[in-house]
């Protein structure tokens, strides 16, 4: 008898959505992110003006740095990894992770809501990010407020300065209903923002006369940031003209490409694995590409390609993936036994899917790693197995005669198909609390 218990885990949280089609909605993140105090330090290093801040880690830390800022006028802002903070909601209760303080006492005062604390924003879903530290600068007024973003067009392989005169709101809100306010001006890698192009997105965003020339310049000192730190995107705002004329960033989110980490590891020192799903931090030390979604189908494959495909033949069979797992050419014994770790991690899987092709690798080699690491794990869950290459029959009959809840299908359709019968059973079996047997003629 093929008994399922409950589990007391709290269900996985979403990471990311899965919505059809899976291509279009699923990629693979190949970026750093660093919080807002960090971004702020490396602009100014480059003599981009921002606010005068410094981060704090404790109540105590804000206290003496909301001194050390002096005047009556600050902000403090929780160093939390996601958009939406002013919006949030901490844990405890706490409305708004950007707030306006008017003194070092309120400093602390709200430096000891934020920081140990969980903030929840339409960007972290319901498990929330832990607040580790504060970011407290300067209030500067706005006498104008600019959207500015440098990114990689990937139409054109080349960057890509998106600006708009509505800063300090959503873009993806300003493109829905004021798409003319946009403007997109593509950037020749190899002559980068000259003067005639950083003066005109200043004067099309709105600077006044006397601010278009340091705009200018803050635009072509932001494009020198992207090309030699590889950042993959560069997104201020608000982008503003100070009361005082002057042209800051008030808000930063730098993001960073992993291929650079070898030239850049200053950057990638400042990495906050707090920020991360920890299971997403563990399949990389192990050189396994996983990312969760929110689906009750496991899956295990090798090549990004195959994953892609495995995932949406799960979807069209009216199943929801779990992860994309990608563990790479190799597929070796503990490869595949960390795979069912951070898989078996996820209390909502309630069948997992094997989809390897044994190139580099026997199959049969592969269908032996799987059945010792399935019965060294004990593993309960019904696991389709569909080995493809070098040995394939072979590694059929191993897995037939494993005596394990492993059913070899050599059909993609049909093993997809078969994984999320197996997927209905159990989660039915779940809703009852009784045990189920399974075969291949359910």
């Amino acid at each position: 008898m093929f008994k399922l218990g409950r589990s007391s885990l709290a269900p996985a949280l979403k990471a990311f959505r899965v919505d059809t089609p899976l291509r279009s909605s699923m990629q693979q993140r190949r970026n750093l992110s660093i919080h807002e105090y960090l971004s702020a330090r490396l602009l100014k290093t480059y003599g981009i003006g921002v606010p005068n801040g410094q981060v704090a880690k404790s109540p105590e830390e804000a206290e003496s740095v909301a001194k050390e800022i002096g005047g009556d006028d600050m902000v403090i802002k929780a160093q939390v990894l996601a958009g939406g903070r002013g919006k949030g909601t901490f844990d405890n209760g706490l409305k708004g992770g950007v707030r306006v303080i008017y003194s070092p006492t309120e400093a602390k005062m709200f430096a000891e809501q934020m920081i140990g604390h969980k903030l929840f924003t339409k960007q972290t879903g319901p498990r929330g990010r832990i607040c580790n530290s504060v970011y407290i600068c300067e209030r500067k007024f706005a006498r104008r407020e600019f959207y500015l973003a440098i990114l990689m067009d990937r139409s054109t392989q080349s960057p890509v300065i998106v600006a708009s005169s509505q800063g300090g709101m959503d873009i993806e809100t300003v493109a829905k209903e004021s798409p003319d306010a946009i403007i997109s001006t593509p950037i020749d890698i190899h002559v980068g923002v000259t003067d005639e192009i950083g003066r005109k997105i200043a004067t099309e965003l709105g600077f006044s006369e006397q601010c278009i020339e340091d705009a200018k310049n803050t635009i072509q000192k932001l494009y020198q940031v992207f090309k030699e730190k590889d950042a993959t995107q560069i997104e201020i705002n608000p982008l503003s003209e100070t009361s005082d004329h002057q042209v800051l960033c008030m808000d930063a989110k730098l993001n960073f490409d992993d291929n650079a980490e070898f030239r850049q590891k200053e950057i990638f020192s400042w990495r906050d694995t707090s920020q991360e799903d920890a299971d997403e931090v563990k399949a990389a030390e192990f050189g396994l590409n996983f990312i969760k979604l929110d689906g009750d189908i496991g899956c295990l494959v090798n090549g990004a390609g195959l994953a892609m495909a495995t995932m949406d033949i799960i979807k069209l069979n009216g199943g929801t993936p779990a992860n994309f797992l990608d563990v790479g050419g190799g597929a070796t014994p503990e490869a595949i036994r960390k795979a069912f770790e951070l898989i078996t991690n996820d209390p909502k899987v309630t069948a997992i899917f094997v989809n390897i092709f044994g190139g580099i690798v026997r199959c049969d080699a592969i269908a032996q790693g799987l059945i010792h690491v399935v019965h060294e794990m004990n593993l309960r869950l019904p696991i389709v197995c569909r080995l493809q290459g070098t040995n394939m029959e072979k590694a059929a009959e191993l897995v037939n005669n494993s005596g394990l809840k492993i059913f070899s299908i050599t059909d993609l359709q049909d093993a997809a198909a078969k994984a999320v019968d197996f997927s209905k059973i159990v989660k039915m079996a779940r809703d009852i609390d009784v045990g189920v047997e399974f075969s291949l003629g359910i």
